[in-house]
Parts: structure tokens; sequence; C-alpha cells
């Protein structure tokens, strides 16, 4: 086994799981397992595809170690200015959406041993003390990564074998919300849930040695384990709780609240659970944007330190209560950026004549021709569609 790819596909997983382990069960759960599901399943599938289109343009780039440099490259400086700020928007918002997310669980911890801490102590605490590990470079956290995914993972195992026996038939098949025009309109949050997008360039860079089926791999593996572990999730959340229940939580803390009634150990696991996942998106999102920052601004730590990790940190206190609301403008700027930017990159690519690297077994190329290139602008479409409605 390639335990660097692997290390890769796992950092792809542990920045799409995060904020989504509250937000799906939050939006989905009053809309019924089976619509829920067949969604879910749709949008990991264009998810990965379009993951895959970035793939082949990062690979195609030579010496490209952020996406400012793949998108001067492909598109021009004028598509360039436009990818790097809708970049810096999209990791803005999920770095916001993270440090609200951890803050509130550290917060909550604290309480159990009775440390009282506010909720900006705890926000700034948890940027810094996480900050230090994204400095370091992508190899520490592709190793650190692996310990976390592999612990996180373990305490959902732990958490679903408590839930399980008290799932309720009842619940699996309650459905307390029809309209299909609001189930089509979660599609935006769904896609943010999947997005593993702002770390490829980086781990494209990581992995310059691996083969094209090494990078299609990583990709599909890095996408197939969050779309596991959110339908288990799902599951065993909406097999234990009232959907009704469920749509009112409006943070972490409200869903640990309701399990720690059922079972004295649970508030606990959940927490390390949470925190875990949160941990692992943060980091992978962070790291992508130091890269970003050094690869545009400046080589200086401090100032991609800054601009990384202060300018968001500051921007929380205007977002603060806003979870989902974060997570839904995160989605609107990752369509554009997650489909539309490398649909064109791919297509100016293949355009190119004499292309020199193609031949190289290093050099990956979406497969599925103009056909899945005509179907990834029709489902970018769809999900802009869903944001409006």
């Amino acid at each position: 086994m390639n335990f660097k790819l692997f290390g890769s596909a796992l950092i792809l997983s542990g920045t799409a799981l995060g904020a989504g382990m509250l937000a799906i069960p939050m939006v989905l759960a009053q809309f019924g397992l089976f619509h829920s599901t067949l969604l879910m399943l749709v949008i990991c599938t264009g998810t990965t595809y379009s993951a895959l289109l970035l793939t082949e343009a990062c690979s195609k780039t030579e010496l490209a170690f952020g996406i400012n440099t793949v998108a001067n490259r492909t598109l021009g400086k004028g598509g360039q200015v436009i990818t790097n700020a809708l970049f810096y928007l999209l990791l803005i918002c999920m770095i916001i959406a993270y440090i609200l997310g951890a803050a509130d669980l550290l917060k909550r911890i604290f309480s159990m041993f009775d440390i009282e801490v506010s909720i900006e102590a705890a926000q700034i605490g948890f940027t810094l003390v996480a900050s230090m590990f994204v400095v370091c470079g992508t190899q520490i956290i592709d190793k650190l990564n692996r310990v976390l995914f592999l612990f996180m993972v373990s305490m959902l195992a732990i958490t679903l074998i408590i839930l399980v026996p008290s799932i309720s038939v009842d619940n699996l098949t309650q459905v307390t919300n029809t309209d299909k025009g609001m189930l089509f309109g979660t599609s935006t949050i769904l896609f943010t849930s999947f997005a593993s997008m702002p770390v490829i360039p980086s781990l494209v860079a990581y992995n310059k040695e691996a083969s094209r089926q090494q990078l299609r791999n990583m990709i599909i593996l890095g996408s197939v384990i969050p779309l596991i572990c959110y339908l288990v999730w799902l599951y065993a959340v909406v097999g234990n709780l009232n959907a009704d229940d469920i749509t009112h939580f409006s943070n972490i803390s409200d869903l640990i609240q309701t399990f720690s009634a059922k079972n004295e150990y649970i508030e606990i696991i959940l927490s390390i659970f949470t925190s875990l996942a949160l941990l692992t998106s943060f980091l992978g999102v962070a790291m992508a944007l130091y890269n970003q920052n050094k690869d545009m601004i400046s080589h200086n730590k401090v100032v991609t330190y800054v601009c990384t990790f202060i300018l968001p940190l500051l921007c929380t206190s205007l977002a603060a209560d806003h979870f989902l609301s974060v997570l839904g403008y995160a989605g609107v700027i990752l369509v554009f950026l997650a489909i539309f930017i490398p649909l064109a990159m791919v297509i100016s690519l293949r355009k190119k004549k004499g292309n020199n690297n193609e031949t190289s077994v290093h050099i990956y190329e979406a497969e599925g021709g103009h056909v899945a290139l005509g179907l990834t602008l029709l489902y970018g479409f769809l999900l802009l569609v869903s944001q409006v409605l």
C-alpha cells in the first residue's frame, strides 16, 4: 500500500467531513431517508467528477503549488483574478464555519470539567493551536491527519454501537416535509459537505510522482469515505430522534445534549468525534489557504500566517450563530470554483495542441469525454438553481 497516497485520500476525506456531520441531519431529516440518500448520491457523484477535473488541470500544470498558478497558466490573467477571488471567499467562509463549530465544542468540553471559557477565547485558542500544525507543512499534516482520522472513525464506530440498538423503525420512515423544491434547495449545503476541492492542488503537488491511476484512485477513495460516514451518521441520527427536533438544532452542542440524555457516555464520545471531524476539516482547508497565500502573496511566514489565520478569526464575530448560513454562502461560491472553473481549465488544456506532457504516466485525464463535461456543466447550473429556489 502506498501510505503517502492513502494519507492524501484521508486528507481529502477529512477536509470534507466536518461541518457536514451536523448540517446533513439538520437539513435532510425532514425529507425522509429515501430521497435524502438519493440526493446525497447524486451530489457525491458530481462532486467527485469535478474533483477529477481539477486533478487533471493540476497534473498538467508543471510546478503548480496552488490554484493561483494553475489558473494563470490555463485561464490567463483574467481567469486567475476571478479564480483567486472565489478561492479566498470560499476558504474564508469554510474556515469561519469550522472555527465557529470548533469553539462551540471546546466551550462545551471545558464546561464538562466545570471550567468556564468564553466563546471568543475558545475561538482564539483553537485557531492558534491548530495553525501551528499547518505552518509545519503538508507532510506533517499528512501524518497527523492519518492518526486523527483513524481515531475519529473509531469514535464514530463506538457512537454507532451505542445508537444502533435504539434505532426506531418509525423514525427511519418518518417524512415531515414532502416539498421536493425545499429538498432540492439543500443541494448547495450538501455540496459544501462533500467538498475537498481546496486541498487538491496541494495534494497533486505533494504526490507529483504518482501515476494517473493512483491520482484517480486517491480522489475516488477520498470521496467515498465521507459518503459512507455521512450515510451511516444520518441513519443513526434520524433513527434515534424526531425529525422536527433535528431541524431546530442551531449548533453541535444541541445535538450532543439531546443524545447525552440517552447514554451517559455518549456526550464525551460525540464531543471527541465531532471535535476531530472539525479539526481535520480545518487542517485541510487551512493548508490550502496557507499554500495559496504563500504562492500568491508572500513567502514571508509572518505575512502568510496573518492572512491565513488572523483575518478569518477576526471575521468570526460577524458570523456568530450563523453556522448553516456560512455553509450556504460557501456552497454558492464552491459551485463556481469547484465546477465551472475546473471545467474551463480542462477545456482550455484539451484544446491546446502539441502538449509534450500528454503522454506522461503522471498526467491524469478525467474519463468521460465531451458527454461527461456536458453533464458537469448541467450539474453546476442545477446547483445554482437550487440555491435560487
